[in-house]
C-alpha cells in the first residue's frame, strides 16, 4: 500500500497486481483516517463503492440526502459540486465500472439510478453483506481485490448485455475523448439520431451528448491537474476557448480551474488508476466490424 498526500490529506492507496477479468472494471483500494469533506468530482463511469472497515463513508448529496455504507453511482457522478464524500477510519475498494458492463453487473440499468447514489444492500441484499464480511475477514488486499474481482465477474456473466451498437458508440466517445458527434456515431451504426439516444440512455444511464461532454471534461480536468497550461487544454480537448473551459469545469464541479486542480479526488488519480487510459474495444457484431449497417442485413 503506498501513501497519498496531498497538503494535509494523506491517505493509504493500494492497486490490484493484476487486471480485472473484466473488461471495463478497475479498482484500487482506500484506507483514510480522516476523510473530510471530499468533493466528489464527475468521473465517466458507474461508481462502485464497497466498504468493509471499522468506520463507514458518508456521501452528503444535494437536498440533505445522505448514504452511509457500500454505495452505487452512475456516470457523472458529483456534478455541480453538489457531492461530498466523508469518515473516520474508511476502508474500502472504490470500482469503476464502464458504463457498457455497468447493467450487467449490477442487475439494474444505470438509468434506473437516476443520477442518484444508491445503496448497494439495496439493489444486491444479502450479496452486498457477504461481500463486506469476507472482505473484513482477509487481511491482505490483494485477497480482497480478488474476491471483488470475483463477484464482479460471476455477476457480469449472468447479467444482460448492452446493444453492441450502443457498446461501439461509447467505445468511439472514450476513445477520440469527447471529440466524436453524435450524428456522426448516429450514421456509424446505422441508426437514427432518435434511436441511439433512446438506446443510449435507458442502457448506460446519460444521453450520448452528455456522455461526450463528460468524457471531454474528464480528459480535460487531468490534463489541467497535471500542470498544463488552460489555453492549450481548451484547444486540444475541443473547446471553443479558455472561457468554455472555464464553464464546463463550473457546470461539472461547481469550481474554478484553479480550485479542481487541487482536490485530492483527481490528484490522487496517479497512484490509483495508473492505466487510465484507452478502454478495450467492447464486442461487436460481425456486420458492425464489417461497417454493415442492421438495414444491410438479408
Amino acid at each position: 500500500m503506498r501513501t497519498f498526500v496531498h497538503g494535509e490529506v494523506v491517505w493509504g492507496v493500494a492497486c490490484p497486481r493484476r487486471p480485472s477479468r473484466v473488461a471495463g472494471v478497475t479498482m484500487a483500494g482506500f484506507r483514510v483516517r480522516d476523510l473530510d469533506a471530499l468533493r466528489m468530482v464527475p468521473h465517466p463511469a458507474v461508481t462502485l463503492l464497497l466498504e468493509f472497515g471499522a468506520g463507514s463513508p458518508v456521501v452528503d448529496c444535494a437536498a440533505g440526502r445522505q448514504q452511509r455504507g457500500s454505495l452505487v453511482a452512475g456516470p457523472g457522478l458529483g456534478s455541480g459540486g453538489a457531492v461530498r464524500a466523508r469518515g473516520e477510519n474508511v476502508e474500502c475498494i472504490q470500482v469503476r465500472l464502464s458504463p457498457v458492463i455497468a447493467r450487467a453487473v449490477l442487475g439494474v440499468s444505470p438509468a434506473d439510478l437516476d443520477g442518484a447514489v444508491a445503496s448497494l444492500g439495496d439493489l444486491w441484499g444479502q450479496e452486498a453483506s457477504r461481500i463486506r464480511e469476507q472482505l473484513g475477514d482477509v487481511a491482505s488486499w490483494q485477497d480482497r481485490f480478488a474476491l471483488a474481482d470475483a463477484l464482479l465477474a460471476r455477476r457480469h456473466e449472468a447479467g444482460p448485455p448492452v446493444d453492441p451498437e450502443v457498446a461501439w458508440a461509447w467505445h468511439r466517445i472514450v476513445v477520440s475523448r469527447g471529440l466524436a458527434r453524435v450524428d456522426g456515431l448516429a450514421a456509424e451504426v446505422g441508426w437514427s439520431r432518435k434511436r441511439l439516444w433512446s438506446r443510449f440512455r435507458s442502457q448506460l444511464g446519460l444521453p450520448p451528448k452528455r456522455a461526450v461532454k463528460l468524457v471531454r471534461f474528464d480528459h480535460a480536468a487531468h490534463r489541467l491537474v497535471a500542470g498544463e497550461g488552460a489555453a492549450r487544454v481548451a484547444a486540444d480537448a475541443g473547446y471553443a476557448d479558455q472561457s468554455h473551459l472555464h464553464r464546463d469545469v463550473r457546470a461539472f464541479t461547481g469550481a474554478t480551474p484553479a480550485t479542481m486542480c487541487g482536490e485530492p479526488f483527481l490528484a490522487v488519480d496517479d497512484i490509483a488508476w495508473p492505466n487510465r487510459g484507452t478502454p478495450a474495444k467492447p464486442h461487436v457484431s460481425r456486420d458492425l466490424r464489417l461497417g454493415r449497417r442492421p438495414s444491410d442485413r438479408s
